[in-house]
């Protein structure tokens, strides 16, 4: 017999919580190249636009199915990479450090 799946489950399975397990695993430094290439990783100014126009039409519920879908992976997508920015902050410190 199968166990239902709770929204839990799908919160620790979700793309992005799998990906951020599989980046916390990881035992190596990221090397300096790597940190500061990291670190120039962003969204341009027309993702930034469009993250911005979706964000205020959910504010006001004014978001198809689809658009919210969009902002949502915007949001994984914003939180990926800021965990990528920890992670090189976090390298470029240990060295300057050791």
């Amino acid at each position: 017999m199968r166990m239902a799946i709770t929204p839990a489950d799908r919160t620790r399975t979700s793309e992005f919580a799998i990906f951020a397990r599989l980046l916390s695993n990881h035992k190596g430094d990221m090397s300096p190249r790597l940190a500061r290439y990291m670190l120039t990783l962003g969204f341009n100014v027309a993702e930034q636009a469009r993250m911005h126009e979706l964000a205020v039409r959910n504010q006001d519920g004014r978001l198809s199915a689809d658009e919210h879908d969009e902002l949502m992976n915007y949001v994984k997508a914003g939180h990926l990479l800021a965990l990528l920015h920890s992670k090189a902050r976090k390298a470029l410190k240990k060295r300057k450090v050791s």
